[in-house]
């Protein structure tokens, strides 16, 4: 099975949703109309979509302007 390709605006829409989300449950968790009532989703996991999705902008748009990806890496030295 093949990934999706996330391309740029894809992960902006994304990230804008989230936005949107965080911004909606901190005006209120539910809401009630008649009977029926809307619970909005944990505010914890917004925030991981958030962090998730500002990530991918982050890594595409570096990947986009041509730039490497460095990463640093730990090693523990042995004696053998």
């Amino acid at each position: 099975m093949s990934e999706a390709i996330i391309t740029v605006e894809r992960a902006r829409i994304h990230l804008g949703a989230w936005l949107d989300a965080e911004l909606k449950v901190t005006n209120g968790q539910n809401y009630s109309i008649g009977s029926r009532s809307l619970t909005y989703a944990n505010i914890s996991e917004i925030r991981k979509q958030i962090e998730y999705w500002r990530n991918q902008v982050a890594g595409l748009e570096l990947q986009a302007s041509g730039r490497k990806v460095t990463r640093a890496r730990r090693f523990i030295p042995r004696d053998l």
